[in-house]
């Protein structure tokens, strides 16, 4: 038994290895690699270990840098960088389970004979594979609602950004505007298609996280300037859920592993990319709350602050095109599960493809505008989704599925070199599971949703331009 057992899990080896994007074989991989130096593949063909990293940075650290020193002046300089770190970590290993639970979910269905040619693997349907059909409603519905207000964030973001440059036309104009730009992601196919997007949203935040640590340094701090966070336990929670959100990306993570030709080396990638967003947010937000301090509490975008110069322009574009990249993120997934739903995942039109896409643009778009709220809107849905999508349900996941001994005997992936007891990992898992349920969702959820309250009594829904300077008083005859 165990030599049939070794033959079956090479051939699985070997499918994962010299796998096409859509789940193709090795046929299409040797296809791929002929035409390797084209363009078209140079551009737009992604599938190895560079792009996958790529992907998962870039897709770390959209808006939410703008963000954190915001977070800061809530939590003081103390929590705020204890608190990146620790959520930084929980979130790479949260990731490696769902990579794990994804090779164990592909193995069971090769055995079987499935193909995955034209289809995508998502988290929802691993669920299904793995646990049933309970579970699968839970991921779709947690996984969806994320995706959804993610992508509602990015739009919020892009016209509370160029607004800084053009204050000609409001906020709500401007989110008008990029929701009609951000819809041509519909003609992305998949993640497979994002290399050269992956490559250049993060040289762009790169650029972003540093201007604003240097712009923050030389501007100096303001007079008088005081850091007098953690005031309030409302004001710390929803700061310290903002960070948890900072570190969820996972919703995507699926799709990316299977966007590679061998998803098996994607185990450790999301936590060198993690390892590289620190670089970016610990500089970049201590520097900002240095500088402003308590003055952020009324300022979610740190671009309101920094002094008005080509630099600061540059960075705002480049973030625009930045969350035009991470809407596509964002909303590809959910592409992929309205597809299915209607039956149109297997068409090979790209055209066809996008005209079915056009409908999970338009409710993206209408919350957008209903809630402006750049800031608070991270902590809610940090606190209300992400603390089940990101950390909980995958600890969960991965407990059930290797909760029997044979389970485990024939695991697809065994437990990491650094942790290799499963007893070991199962106390890790039940330690997130509760930290993240009582402080992440219990009590960020009653603090980011007292302040995104307070907010929409202080602006009101369908806010014309929140947070914005105050208008210039008519001259006195």
């Amino acid at each position: 038994m165990s030599s049939q057992k070794q033959a079956e899990d090479s051939i699985i080896s070997s499918n994962f290895n010299g796998n096409e994007h859509e789940g193709g074989g090795k046929e299409e991989a040797v296809e791929e690699e002929d035409h390797s130096f084209s363009l078209k593949n140079v551009f737009w063909h992604g599938g190895s270990s560079w792009d996958a990293w790529f992907s998962c940075s870039s897709n770390q650290v959209a808006q939410v840098l703008l963000t954190l020193p915001y977070s800061f002046s809530q939590l003081g300089m103390a929590s705020g960088i204890v608190l990146q770190i620790f959520y930084g970590l929980l979130g790479s290993w949260t990731a490696y389970l769902i990579s794990v639970l994804y090779i164990e979910y592909r193995s069971r269905k090769e055995k079987e004979g499935v193909s995955f040619k034209n289809h995508v693997i998502q988290w929802f349907e691993v669920l299904d594979g793995l646990l049933g059909p309970y579970w699968k409603a839970i991921g779709l519905a947690f996984n969806c609602t994320f995706l959804l207000f993610g992508s509602v964030i990015q739009l919020i973001a892009c016209a509370s950004n160029i607004y800084y440059i053009n204050d000609h036309l409001d906020k709500r104009t401007w989110t008008y505007i990029f929701g009609a730009c951000c819809a041509t992601t519909v003609f992305i196919p998949s993640f497979h298609n994002y290399r050269i997007w992956s490559f250049l949203g993060l040289g762009m935040t790169t650029y972003t996280a540093w201007y604003m640590a240097i712009a923050a340094l030389i501007h100096g701090q303001n007079d008088g300037v005081q850091h007098s966070g953690p005031q309030k336990l409302v004001l710390y929670f929803t700061g310290a859920t903002n960070i948890l959100y900072t570190f969820g990306g996972h919703a995507v993570t699926v799709e990316i592993m299977h966007a590679m030709w061998k998803p098996r080396k994607f185990k450790y990638i999301y936590l060198f990319a993690t390892l590289y967003v620190f670089t970016l947010t610990l500089p970049s937000s201590s520097a900002v709350y240095w500088a402003f301090g308590d003055e952020l509490l009324n300022h979610s975008n740190a671009f309101s602050l920094l002094p008005k110069t080509r630099w600061r322009d540059a960075a705002v574009i480049l973030m625009l095109i930045h969350q035009f990249i991470t809407f596509g993120f964002a909303c590809t997934p959910l592409y992929f599960v309205w597809e299915k739903v209607i039956g149109m995942h297997d068409t090979k039109s790209i055209f066809l493809r996008a005209l079915a896409r056009l409908p999970v643009v338009i409710p993206i778009w209408f919350l957008a505008i209903i809630f402006p709220f750049f800031g608070p809107i991270n902590s809610a849905v940090g606190a209300l989704l992400v603390s089940f999508t990101v950390y909980i349900i995958p600890a969960l996941a991965h407990m059930l599925t290797y909760r029997k001994a044979s389970a485990r005997q024939n695991a697809a992936e065994k437990p990491p070199r650094f942790l290799p007891s499963w007893s070991a990992m199962y106390v890790l898992n039940m330690f997130i599971v509760v930290w993240v349920l009582v402080v992440g969702f219990g009590f960020g959820g009653w603090a980011s949703v007292t302040n995104f309250v307070r907010q929409v009594d202080t602006f009101g829904l369908f806010a014309k331009c929140y947070q914005c300077k105050p208008a210039k008083p008519l001259p006195q005859h």
